[in-house]
């Protein structure tokens, strides 16, 4: 099996695309959603700063046809919710292979986890190429006989590179800040990426030994 986690650009013009962007100190999680006839029931989580007015956004904008507050805190709100955006569910529905939940989105990016069989896997990146959604694979584990490709460190280091941005061209982190981030040395980190990468490869590339 493999699991493997995206981030994707939502399209201009979804719902929680416009209100992510306008509170991007914000976390957004869909904590689980179905598509009812021409609209999706949602149950939602916004975390972090301004919660309260995000999900004021959320209700007044013009697809969210109902809204029903089920807690509402000064950094925490839990609403459910019906939309009239049913995009992402029509391409979940052609890749026939729903994400893991939560969905977490952010500035108008979401993140995703799957798990899936090698076919799978490739029929969900064959969707995403013919999609209108831009996206980027984050991270890529695969365990045929159901052992860990990376050992904990090595996928807490190589997590921690990626969402800072040092495998991005250009780099948007140094190894330096890097290794700060989780509390090792310099040296230390380098090795550790370096092993972690290439476990990540070969068992992608060469399949399980």
């Amino acid at each position: 099996m493999i699991r493997a986690r995206f981030r994707m650009t939502l399209p201009p013009g979804t719902w929680i695309s416009e209100v992510s962007r306008s509170f991007p100190e914000a976390t957004f999680r869909l904590l689980t959603g179905v598509p009812l006839g021409e609209r999706a029931m949602e149950l939602g989580e916004i975390v972090g700063g301004d919660a309260a007015s995000a999900a004021a956004a959320i209700r007044s904008h013009a697809d969210v046809v109902s809204y029903d507050s089920l807690y509402a805190g000064d950094r925490r709100v839990l609403a459910q919710y019906e939309s009239t955006e049913r995009r992402l569910y029509a391409f979940l529905g052609r890749s026939s292979l729903p994400p893991e939940f939560p969905v977490v989105v952010e500035d108008g990016r979401f993140e995703f986890d799957l798990t899936a069989t090698r076919e799978q896997f490739e029929a969900v990146g064959a969707a995403l190429d013919d999609s209108e959604f831009e996206y980027e694979l984050l991270s890529v584990v695969e365990g045929g006989d159901g052992s860990a490709v990376l050992t904990d460190r090595q996928r807490e280091c190589l997590e921690v590179a990626l969402r800072e941005g040092y495998f991005e061209v250009p780099r948007e982190a140094t190894l330096a800040e890097v290794s700060e981030a989780v509390g090792i040395d310099k040296s230390t980190a380098s090795g550790i990426l370096r092993r972690g990468q290439s476990r990540v490869l070969k068992r992608y590339l060469l399949g399980p030994d």
